[in-house]
């Protein structure tokens, strides 16, 4: 028998679709911060079991693209590609491989390209734009493996055909293991330039969820 739909099922529902519509509008990137915030204006005191997993907000982020974005989120997200696949042949000496919302296709116009690099030294990245004299900003990230296990590790900020990108430096066997995904704990998909090649010559489409 159907099981039909809970109170605490539309909730979850809703809270998903509005937090999903704060990230999308107002360039919120933390998951939970979008929960609490969707909460908060829809007047949710009691979360906890309430308050809808990543990947439904993921799911509601797909949606509310596919309505609201159109061809506007369609030409976008090809330009984030573009110029991910441009910074990734930049730095091909460092294995570049692509993750994040830009890669699944729910990215916002808030979005920063997010790449993985791999090298001996993570000074090697920043040397090579020193070089070039591609004005960037050294960073750090916080990554997790598992529940237990979250690490620090180096990255650099910069842009590259007027799209912002962020690229965190691993050892170079580090590429062997992806880190969890935010959105639903498992080890993150990762596209290497070849793959992003492939992605660009689909045809656009105003649906966001697309898959590698």
């Amino acid at each position: 028998m159907k099981r039909h739909p809970t109170r605490v099922d539309n909730l979850r529902r809703e809270l998903a679709q509005e937090a999903a519509r704060i990230m999308a509008e107002h360039g919120v990137r933390d998951y939970l911060v979008a929960k609490r915030k969707a909460a908060e204006r829809l007047g949710v005191m009691d979360g906890g079991a309430m308050l809808p997993k990543n990947s439904e907000i993921e799911a509601a982020l797909a949606e509310y693209q596919r309505l609201f974005g159109g061809e506007t989120h369609a030409s976008a997200l090809q330009a984030q590609r573009s110029a991910a696949l441009c910074a990734m042949r930049y730095l091909s000496d460092f294995s570049p491989r692509l993750v994040g919302a830009v890669l699944s296709g729910t990215t916002t116009v808030h979005s920063e390209v997010q790449l993985h690099l791999f090298a001996d030294r993570a000074e090697s990245v920043t040397l090579k734009m020193l070089d070039d004299g591609l004005a960037h900003e050294v960073t750090e990230k916080r990554v997790r493996f598992n529940a237990d296990n979250v690490c620090a590790f180096p990255g650099v900020r910069f842009e590259m055909e007027e799209q912002p990108i962020e690229a965190t430096v691993f050892p170079t066997d580090g590429i062997r293991q992806a880190p969890v995904s935010p959105v639903d704990g498992r080890p993150m998909k990762r596209a290497s330039a070849l793959e992003v090649e492939m992605l660009l010559r689909r045809p656009q489409t105003s649906e966001s969820a697309l898959r590698p």
